[in-house]
């Protein structure tokens, strides 16, 4: 339609700049290697946290914090493996930030998308496009959500098709019920329907399903309480007897079976807290 190509034609080219650039990545999709595969990993977290800072700006931040933590641990101790311990958990706490923030945006998400469907199911009674409704949903749709229903609307301006402008939304964010709404609208713009019922049906059932994710993490918060505390427990007492006695690490490190055991217990920590992140992941996957 002539009103669909007219859409907001006086708008500045300068919001389009950034549209179809592919963000910095360090990870390549023609290979399987573990090393590759925890390089989509950062690249994912970073990208659904919601930030616009390039991945190297993220890992520029680890190193700093990790050298301020670090030197100031040495230069209140004097000691070489305190500052180091503190050094790697520098290089930690940005990226537990920024687990965090993934955590709080995909939540907000969730919590906005059932209402945002019904108002493009108010909007698709009106008898208007399924395009002229979806710039005009995206606009009044708060952030974070909105944030990313503009960035494919303004695709759609571009004159790009529907399923390439919703193509990454969920790349973007990391919420399934997002993946679930483009494959609908996709389905609907190439083969026709009756949108209004699809919608409808679409927010009943993602409600259904936050429901039942809310009872789950009732059900389980306590198993995930346990799973973080023995998660943070032996780090915190090696921290605490550490601050009491500055010589405690030295000491234990100073003999054979003090070095054994400390590198043994370090890596049967790394393996279970990897085994029991992988598994509060997968539960809590939305």
């Amino acid at each position: 339609m002539a009103t669909d190509a007219a859409i907001n034609t006086n708008i500045s080219t300068d919001e389009f700049s950034d549209i179809l650039r592919d963000r910095n990545k360090y990870a390549t999709t023609d290979s399987k290697q573990i090393g590759n595969r925890v390089n989509g990993g950062f690249d994912e977290l970073v990208i659904h946290s919601g930030i616009t800072a390039d991945p190297g700006i993220v890992l520029f931040f680890c190193l700093l914090t990790s050298l301020l933590l670090g030197g100031l641990m040495f230069i209140l101790q004097e000691n070489f493996l305190t500052a180091s311990i503190a050094f790697m958990l520098g290089g930690i706490a940005p990226i537990g930030y920024l687990i965090y923030r993934r955590g709080q945006r995909q939540k907000r998400i969730n919590e906005q998308l059932s209402d945002m469907i019904d108002e493009l199911a108010r909007a698709a009674k009106t008898g208007r496009s399924l395009t002229h409704c979806f710039i005009d949903v995206s606009e009044k749709t708060p952030a974070p959500l909105g944030d990313e229903l503009k960035e494919s609307s303004r695709r759609l301006q571009m004159g790009v098709s529907m399923k390439d402008a919703l193509d990454g939304l969920f790349e973007r964010t990391g919420v399934t019920s997002l993946n679930i709404l483009s494959m609908a609208l996709i389905v609907h713009q190439e083969t026709g329907g009756d949108l209004v019922k699809v919608l409808e049906r679409l927010a009943r059932t993602i409600r259904d399903r936050m429901l039942f994710l809310g009872r789950l993490r009732t059900a389980t918060a306590g198993s995930r309480a346990t799973a973080v505390l023995m998660i943070m427990l032996p780090p915190l007492i090696l921290g605490f007897f550490i601050l009491r006695d500055s010589t405690y690490l030295t000491t234990l490190m100073a003999s054979s079976w003090g070095r054994a055991a400390t590198f043994t217990a370090i890596a049967l920590q790394v393996i279970g807290s990897l085994w029991v992140l992988r598994v509060l992941k997968t539960s809590q996957r939305s």
